[in-house]
């Protein structure tokens, strides 16, 4: 059974997390912000997908088919996701302070190491969340 809410609730929260956390970081100009935000939040759904149906995530990506005995265990497959994440979130701090930050050197490792740990230990803080997440937002 695939797992949407918390991927859905915690993606826009942590997404939007990841946003501020880069805009306080660095001094956007203009709107380009909003464009990132949609960026964030897709990118921290699919992480979050594969945090919580780590098993699904192997089918569809066909990783299950390639035997690689490690990556079958659920905490190493979402540390993985993790340092992907990381690494992603300071990728595209540096594009967006070599263009558009007035100041700044890049996103901050605390935030990017907060964020992440977000993101690898949710399933565990989730069911402490769901109780107060509305029913009708449950799929």
């Amino acid at each position: 059974m695939v797992i949407l809410t918390p991927v859905i609730g915690l993606g826009i929260i942590l997404g939007l997390y990841e946003l501020i956390a880069i805009h306080g970081d660095l001094n956007f100009r203009g709107s380009h912000w909003i464009g990132h935000g949609f960026h964030s939040i897709i990118l921290m759904m699919i992480a979050l997908f594969a945090v919580f149906n780590w098993g699904d995530f192997l089918q569809i990506t066909t990783l299950a088919q390639m035997d690689i005995p490690f990556i079958s265990n659920v905490w190493v497959g979402r540390a993985l996701i993790g340092l992907i994440l990381n690494f992603k979130m300071h990728s595209v701090s540096k594009v967006v302070h070599g263009q558009l930050a007035a100041r700044g050197m890049a996103e901050h490792w605390t935030h990017t190491f907060l964020i992440t740990a977000l993101v690898v230990v949710s399933p565990l803080y989730w069911p402490f969340i769901e109780p107060f997440v509305p029913i009708w937002l449950n799929f």
